[in-house]
């Protein structure tokens, strides 16, 4: 969590680039309060020097409160994706029980094309994507994974002091 304020996501990111850290996935949204945003960062590097940057990152300027999520496939990780479809009239029911298995939402149909919205874990995204690849792309737009604590845990601690 950091402070809601121009040029604190380019001081954060900049960390990770003055260490070489190839960022991923990256995600930023307001939180439930209008003073502090939620950022979420994928990325890959050795776990000591993951270590280090997650401890350099508590101590960041604007930077109010911070977590590090290991478990790359807990419930309270998720992303979404929206995705474009060509309908052609005689593969229109196959588009439809393919997305049906996935669970993903129907958003827009029209003569030309198909939307659909799909929410879960990344890898399930994949294989939603993956499937439908039968069938013709026409867009694809992924959020970035976010996170949340589990059970009584919350992220923002000490947002008096913020």
């Amino acid at each position: 969590m950091v402070r809601n304020e121009f040029g604190v996501l380019n001081r954060v990111t900049s960390m990770f680039r003055r260490r070489q850290f190839n960022i991923t996935g990256l995600t930023v949204s307001e939180t439930e309060t209008e003073d502090l945003s939620r950022i979420t960062v994928q990325f890959e590097g050795e776990d000591r020097a993951k270590t280090q940057l997650v401890a350099q990152l508590a101590k960041a300027y604007r930077t109010s409160s911070r977590g590090r999520s290991s478990i790359p496939r807990t419930p309270s990780r998720a992303s979404s994706c929206s995705s474009r479809w060509q309908t052609m009239t005689q593969r229109v029911p196959r588009l439809l029980d393919a997305a049906e298995a996935f669970h993903a939402k129907t958003v827009d149909y029209t003569r030309e094309s198909i939307v659909f919205r799909i929410a879960g874990q990344t890898h399930r995204i994949d294989n939603f994507i993956d499937l439908m690849r039968d069938f013709e792309i026409l867009e694809v737009c992924r959020t970035g994974v976010v996170s949340l604590e589990r059970g009584h845990g919350v992220m923002r601690r000490n947002v008096a002091s913020v």
